[in-house]
Parts: C-alpha cells; structure tokens; sequence
C-alpha cells in the first residue's frame, strides 16, 4: 500500500491523503478477517482434532471462542467493505470490481468445499492479491480521475510490485514447506504435494533472486528513483534466511526466516523509495 503511495508520488505526480488513510484502515481490517478466518475454518475443518486442532491451531490451543472469533471476522469484514463502498462513491466503478476480486480472493482463501490455501494455487493467488491488487488500488485511488487503464501502465505497477509479490507468495511456500507433512495428513494438497519440499525450496531461491533483478528493473525503466537499489544491500541477510530454511524445515524455528525476508525486504523496498523521493 505504501509503495503504491510512493510510485503515486514519483512517476505519476498525484497523492490523495484522505484516500490512502480510509483505505489503509480497510485493507487492514479485512488483512486481519482473513487471517481470522484462516484459522478459523482450520479450526473447524481439521482432521487431526488431537494434534492440529488441539495443539497447533491457535483457537484450540489458546482456547479462545470459535463465535468471538467469526464475530470478530464478520465485524471487520462490514466495515472494511462499508469503508470501501464509500471509497467507490469517491473514485468510480474501477475500485468496487477491484475491491470484490480482492474480498472473492480473501474469503476463498480459506473457505469453500475447495479452498485455495489447501490448492497448488495458494501462492499465486495470495502473492498477486496482496502484492499487486494492492499496489494497484492503492495508485488508481491516489490519482484518480487520471488514471489510464492501459496495459501499458499496469506492466509499471506490476514491476514495482512484483518484487513483494513473489516475498508475499514465498511466505505461503516456505509456510507449506514446514507443514508438507500434517497437510497431507488433513488431505491438504498444496503445491508441495505435486512438487516436493526440494522442489519447492529451489522455487524459494529463484522467487528471491527474481525479486532483487525487478527492483534492479524498475530503476532502469525510471519506474523508481536509484535510491531503491539500496534495498540491494540485504541480499546477504535474504541469503542468510533463505539457507536457514534449506538447512531446516520447522515450522516454529525456519518458517520466521520468510516472514524476516518479506519484513525487511518490503520495509527496506518502500523506505529507499521514499528517500528518493
């Protein structure tokens, strides 16, 4: 979202205050819904009630209600979606199909007969929603009424983005990596069913030098100020993290290793954007 504010800045010369902060707020409440409602029809749907449910989902091992957890999830979602309903009233129709993909992508995440955080498709959905329909909202609400919807202007965006976008999808990989096995265990079949963890470690890699090359991408298409090539200068901490999950593939100890990645390579991605600005 601040990186949509940022290239909002920089290349198209627009910024909408009261915009960015409703829709901060929304997109929040509903980032939250989602994660509630992930544990929640985990919680619900689990197979192994004596391992998963009990001990390993947060809501059997805190012991917290399953209704203030879908009344919680529900609150949210109102008011984020009444939020964004008022945003649409502001900024056009464009926002309101935006805003329905994304509320689509979040509630299929985890619900449904088939839902996507238990498919091969987890990543790809997650990394694109969060890393790119984000980004893209946050621009078009920024310099709306002149914003052009060409393939063109959305290939800029999504290049700035993608860097987070493959960070976000490698935060699910490295997530399905550590649980390979009590997924199968609850008939989970994520992409480390048909590819493996050796598979999906070598996918982790090469998300993470793809990632470094398009920050390198957008400075050279002057889609960001040379200041973002500073976020070049974690590329040992990335390595660092990256072979701790090779080496180990725990849940409690090596998972955090993608969360420190996508944490500081975000963080550092918006931060030498801005001072370029």
């Amino acid at each position: 979202m601040l990186l949509g504010v940022c290239m909002s800045l920089y290349y198209f010369h627009s910024f909408n205050f009261t915009n960015s902060i409703l829709f901060f707020i929304a997109m929040l409440l509903f980032n939250m819904a989602v994660d509630m409602m992930d544990n929640y029809n985990d919680y619900n749907h689990a197979i192994d009630t004596q391992g998963y449910k009990r001990k390993t989902n947060i809501i059997g091992r805190e012991h917290i209600s399953p209704r203030l957890v879908l009344g919680l999830l529900v609150s949210f979602s109102v008011i984020a979606a009444l939020i964004g309903l008022y945003l649409v009233s502001q900024v056009g129709l464009p926002l309101l199909w935006m805003g329905i993909f994304c509320f689509a992508m979040g509630i299929l995440y985890s619900s449904g007969p088939f839902p996507m955080n238990g498919l091969p498709v987890g990543e790809l959905v997650s990394g694109f929603t969060m890393g790119f329909m984000i980004m893209l909202i946050s621009v078009y609400i920024n310099i709306y009424p002149n914003f052009a919807w060409t393939w063109i202007n959305l290939g800029k965006i999504w290049m700035v983005a993608l860097p987070c976008e493959l960070w976000i999808s490698n935060l699910m990989l490295a997530n399905n990596i550590c649980d390979a096995q009590e997924d199968e265990d609850n008939h989970r079949h994520t992409i480390i069913h048909f590819i493996g963890q050796r598979g999906g470690l070598i996918a982790f890699v090469i998300k993470n030098v793809l990632a470094f090359l398009m920050i390198i991408t957008a400075v050279l298409l002057h889609l960001a100020p040379w200041t973002m090539l500073l976020t070049l200068v974690i590329i040992p901490f990335v390595v660092k993290q990256t072979k701790k999950l090779i080496h180990q593939q725990v849940k409690l100890k090596t998972f955090p290793c993608a969360v420190k990645i996508l944490l500081v390579g975000s963080l550092v991605q918006v931060v030498t954007y801005a001072i370029g600005i």
